[in-house]
């Protein structure tokens, strides 16, 4: 009757062992760290990077307890805090000589303490909130006339083709800061470029500009227009902000508009600040544009004259210059997927872009009327251009899919899909603030929202032994194999714990030991009815399942909601409480009640159980004593 099968003790042995191990990276603390990884794209970080980072800190004499690389940095760790600033001094003038243009980012960290042996079991301790632990804190200006120049770059492409579909045969369209300028060389001319803005272009005003014996008309975007671009930029820089955060795997990020301009981005808890600086930082955008072949443009990529007036220069990789031209065809904006791959023919690395359907129509056009020269695709990261590759084209590409190849390896090849994949910013962004910050309710409130949980937890288990006798043993063991549990599914997750967290785990618990309180007040009255020990053991715990499930579903559901509508702390509050539930529900009926039938199972003439005073309700006598 109160037998468990041998597979059902497994499965508490194994989640006994598996909560253990998952909740114990918590208690071994964290340590200081100096974190280096690369600063731009064209820049890898590898294990000459260590040498390089070990003969620094040999420099200064400063000692690290352990330098080692991982990923796409290294990790340098220190015993004190004062080492870890010294060895960031050091490391910040070894590798960025020119302070203005860091080829490295240097960054302060916190590296979890956690033993070799269960890092490589993938056991990892929770990361704690702003409110907690800190963690860090960005300020972003969007530069928002590079939007409006942006903005007008695509509207002059749209302009030069409805001009040529129209037939307007214009002495030339080009964009001159965020104005457009359309010459003609008549007022017919003229007249038939002014009714195709007015007619397609609602975004722009066209003014008449004579300029000696030509004619020329300038279309301005419209200041209604301006504002809505701007408004634009804003919202999909943070949504493009929200995309890198997720591809950090960054838990509950504050991303907030603030002012007209700027954009606030708080990580709390986070464990790899110089990633985060990384990602954010890097503002890559892409566009298309073709490559000058001029005369006077190749003779500019030698070295041997100005670039042509239309034109620019930008590098590849390899340093060798390329003059393209500053129409552009295509942006980030038009990209809708990007994914590391090879090239099917070459084998090298390369990407691979899918376009939207706008995106798709420009490319066949360009690529079908401009087969036989080269189309250079550009990567801007921090406002410097980069040309990734420069190829010929050489039939007409339709479809929606083109393919980045060229010098680059598979790394640069991850790297360039990540940056294009987690969303084109629709405006530069420069982090004019940053700061790592402290907790924000200080040292003294942390002590106390972890006593709360301590003393709560120690109350609970004294009332329990008392009342319940070696019945409130079992509860209270249970309870404590539920926090277990509780801590190492939040670990697991890597879910980041707040303040609000804290009190919903004290709640958890509160919930949890009154699933036990239950299950045992049904045990007493089945006792009280005259019931033998190992009927009421059975009979409670059966009768006793279907309220706990009633309350803990509803508490449940409640949960959900919050998660579902709520944000930051808030649903920190509710992840916490919804996990915290379903432990509860796995603990305090299926771990303690093997817990009890282990102890009182084997004894088949069973007298008495340890469950307290059973008192009669009629006159309070009692009718059992505990053992």
């Amino acid at each position: 009757m109160n037998r468990y099968p041998h597979w059902k003790y497994l499965i508490i042995a194994v989640a006994l062992v598996i909560g253990a191990v998952y909740a114990l990276p918590n208690l071994f603390g964290e340590s200081p760290a100096v974190q280096v990884s690369a600063g731009r794209a064209s820049v890898r970080v590898d294990t000459t990077t260590v040498t390089r980072v070990e003969q620094a800190l040999a420099a200064q004499g400063v000692n690290a307890s352990l330098i080692q690389f991982e990923g796409n940095s290294v990790k340098a760790r220190f015993e004190t805090t004062d080492d870890q600033i010294k060895a960031r001094d050091a490391l910040e003038r070894a590798l960025n000589p020119d302070a203005a243009n860091p080829s490295y980012v240097v960054a302060l960290n916190l590296l979890p303490r956690t033993p070799a042996w269960l890092a490589s079991l993938g056991a990892s301790p929770m990361y704690l909130g702003l409110d907690l632990r800190g963690g860090v804190h960005f300020m972003l200006q969007v530069d928002m006339q590079a939007a409006l120049q942006r903005r007008a770059d695509v509207l002059t492409g749209d302009l030069r083709t409805a001009l040529r579909e129209k037939s307007v045969r214009h002495g030339g369209v080009s964009r001159n800061g965020q104005t457009i300028e359309v010459r003609a060389r008549d007022a017919q001319t003229l007249d038939a470029a002014r009714a195709v803005i007015q007619d397609r272009f609602a975004d722009l005003e066209a003014v008449d500009r004579p300029d000696g014996t030509e004619y020329r008309l300038v279309a301005s975007i419209r200041p209604e227009a301006a504002r809505r671009v701007q408004e634009q930029a804003l919202k999909q820089n943070i949504t493009t902000l929200h995309n890198r955060i997720n591809e950090l795997g960054v838990a509950e990020p504050v991303i907030q508009q603030q002012g007209l301009d700027r954009i606030v981005v708080q990580l709390p808890g986070v464990q790899d600040t110089a990633k985060a600086k990384d990602i954010l930082g890097r503002t890559a955008t892409l566009e298309v544009r073709l490559v000058d072949e001029s005369s006077e443009g190749l003779a500019a990529e030698r070295g041997n004259g100005a670039v042509p007036f239309g034109s620019e220069r930008y590098p590849e990789r390899s340093g060798r210059a390329v003059i393209v031209k500053r129409d552009v065809l295509l942006t980030g904006e038009n990209l809708t997927d990007a994914q590391a791959g090879f090239d099917s023919q070459t084998q090298e690395a390369a990407v691979h872009l899918t376009l939207d359907a706008k995106g798709s129509r420009i490319f066949r056009d360009v690529t079908r009327e401009n087969v036989g020269k080269r189309m250079a695709i550009i990567l801007f990261e921090k406002g410097r251009g980069e040309v990734v590759t420069a190829p010929v084209i050489r039939t007409e590409i339709g479809g929606g899919r083109v393919q980045i190849s060229g010098a680059m390896t598979t790394m640069e090849a991850s790297d360039t899909a990540l940056l294009l994949r987690a969303g084109s910013l629709a405006a530069p962004m420069e982090i004019i603030e940053e700061r790592t910050i402290g907790p924000s309710l200080g040292a003294e409130n942390i002590a106390k929202g972890f006593n709360s949980v301590i003393w709560g937890f120690a109350v609970i288990v004294l009332f329990m032994c008392v009342y319940y006798m070696l019945f409130g043993v079992f509860s209270s063991l249970a309870l404590g194999f539920n926090l277990v549990l509780l801590v190492a599914v939040l670990s697991m997750l890597q879910a980041t714990l707040t303040l609000p967290g804290i009190a919903a785990m004290a709640l958890a618990l509160g919930m949890a030991i009154d699933s036990n309180v239950l299950i045992n007040e049904r045990v007493r009255e089945e006792l009280r009815r005259g019931a033998s020990p190992q009927t009421a053991i059975n009979a409670g715990y059966d009768q006793a399942w279907g309220t706990i499930l009633d309350s803990n579903i509803t508490t449940l559901i409640a949960g959900v909601a919050l998660l579902a509508f709520g944000s930051g702390p808030v649903r920190g509050f509710a992840v916490v409480h919804c996990i915290g539930i379903l432990t509860s529900m796995f603990s305090s009926v299926f771990f303690s009640r093997g817990v009890v039938n282990f102890w009182y199972g084997r004894q088949k003439k069973l007298k008495t159980v340890s469950i307290g005073t059973v008192w009669r309700p009629d006159n309070n006598t009692p009718v059992a004593k505990a053992d």
